[in-house]
């Protein structure tokens, strides 16, 4: 079967198409940028990549013989004044690319959308629902509530709340009440469904079996990992105190938060259907989705996770765009040094941030990150998806990876921190030498104070990560 996918990089995209793997089909992997491809899947005989952006589609050929394509693409990033209206135009333009296949299903994952107060994400969502309707190929909506599983928004808020809030003064949409499902039965629905008629021109909300309050599955992770916590809901906390909250407390951007906050203040409970008996499935609880989760955590094999996504950052544009860092108008601070061990050195280099760290004066790394994050950037709180594994894309704490490539023995970071310009962060071995290099592009005056302000800390902080990465 040939089986198209849209949101290739995103969340559910890349733990979909190694199951689909599995099971011997051909996949066609729409992605916007080239260089996002992750590194295990760009051999991969089955899969054809295609570069598209389906906010301009001009131009651009898909295969006819698409069996099915599974529709993943939401922006619940970019501004309120502005994604109802992109997601519309993803929407009508994927519809018409489509049209003129020979698809016989589209497989849409959505949001539940029952309540009458629909958040303005969610009504966006019925929206494009109802805009990918269409008399040439069967639309299947799945309609999901918040999903859990390791390295989803949900999951990582939520952690991120237990394990550093004992008491929490919360509030009050933790009253809400909503049907959490696991990933992995996300999954089983996106798989099955695929060729299934019974599914065609239908809708079927898909849920775990409990229906619990935010608060309540605030507790019940709690109780998975064995925490005492305690929760005070208070109604004087606006929606824009509410993101705040959000914002400082985890490792969410406050553009994200606030849609958060717009969706959590609605009750996302499933209608019942049929779907379980067609599907065969029995999704599983709550407590038991987060006991499988840090499962793959403690593994350390989380597949994909949410902060890998532009929608942790402030990086909109496509990465290929910033891996030939600029040599002019530039203040630089280029280091090198000899190597004593190399595989040692690539392992450290390919494995730091994160926990790890950055190898030296790591509470001025800390007091940086928490500095961005009052300016309302994205500090040191995402961390890494891996603790030894990178691919182009990845969040790595207040950068993103743009280039990762072993054999040219090349790392190549681009900084999503608050500045007055831009900055570039490389790593790279040539004949038997490390070679450390800042680049920082300054935007008007205030960038060049900027960078002489910090210049200083540079003479130890930029070398004491060189010593450490060429020490045996």
């Amino acid at each position: 079967m040939k089986i198209l996918i849209t949101g290739t990089t995103g969340y559910i995209a890349k733990r979909l198409i190694p199951s689909l793997l599995e099971n011997n089909h051909s996949l066609v992997c729409c992605v916007r940028d080239l260089t996002r491809i992750p590194e295990d899947l760009k051999n991969k005989k089955q899969i054809e990549f295609l570069k598209i952006d389906f906010l301009n589609v001009e131009a651009v050929s898909v295969p006819m013989d698409i069996d099915v394509a599974y529709y993943l693409i939401h922006s619940m990033s970019t501004s309120s004044e502005k994604f109802e209206e992109l997601e519309y135009t993803c929407a009508i333009n994927f519809k018409s690319i489509i049209e003129k296949t020979i698809c016989k299903q589209v497989i849409y994952l959505s949001g539940i959308v029952n309540d009458e107060s629909l958040s303005k994400h969610l009504q966006s969502r019925f929206k494009v629902e109802q805009t990918l309707k269409s008399n040439n190929y069967g639309l299947t909506t799945f309609r999901a509530g918040i999903i859990v599983g390791s390295g989803s928004a949900s999951f990582e808020i939520i952690r991120d709340l237990v394990e550093k809030l004992p008491v929490m003064v919360a509030p009050k949409w933790l009253k809400t009440k909503t049907q959490p499902i696991a990933i992995r039965d996300v999954l089983t629905y996106l798989n099955k469904a695929l060729l299934e008629e019974k599914l065609y021109n239908g809708s079927y909300d898909i849920y775990g079996p409990e229906v619990l309050t935010y608060k309540q599955m605030l507790l019940q992770f709690a109780e998975a990992r064995n925490f005492k916590r305690f929760i005070l809901t208070l109604p004087v906390l606006t929606p824009k105190l509410s993101s705040y909250w959000l914002y400082f407390v985890t490792s969410t951007s406050f553009k994200l938060a606030s849609s958060l906050v717009d969706s959590m203040k609605v009750e996302v409970i499933g209608k019942p259907s049929n779907i379980n008996s067609i599907i065969k499935i029995e999704p599983i609880s709550y407590k038991e989705a987060v006991n499988k989760a840090f499962a793959k955590v403690a593994q350390n094999s989380v597949i994909s996770s949410w902060k890998d996504a532009m929608i942790s950052g402030v990086f909109n544009k496509q990465l290929g765009q910033y891996i030939n860092v600029p040599q002019y108008g530039c203040f630089k601070d280029v280091r090198s040094k000899e190597i004593v061990n190399e595989k040692q050195t690539l392992d450290k280099i390919w494995s730091i941030g994160g926990e790890n760290g950055w190898y030296t004066f790591n509470f001025l790394w800390k007091i940086r990150g928490y500095v961005d994050k009052l300016f309302g950037g994205v500090g040191l709180r995402r961390g890494r998806r891996h603790k030894t594994d990178l691919v182009a894309g990845d969040a790595l704490d207040f950068w993103r990876v743009l280039l990762v490539d072993k054999e040219e023995k090349r790392l190549l970071l681009f900084a999503e921190m608050k500045l007055p310009g831009e900055a570039w962060l490389e790593f790279k071995i040539v004949k038997g030498k490390l070679y450390q290099r800042a680049v920082f592009r300054p935007q008007g005056v205030l960038g060049r104070l900027y960078w002489y302000s910090v210049l200083p800390f540079h003479a130890f902080v930029f070398q004491g990560m060189l010593n450490h990465l060429v020490k045996k």
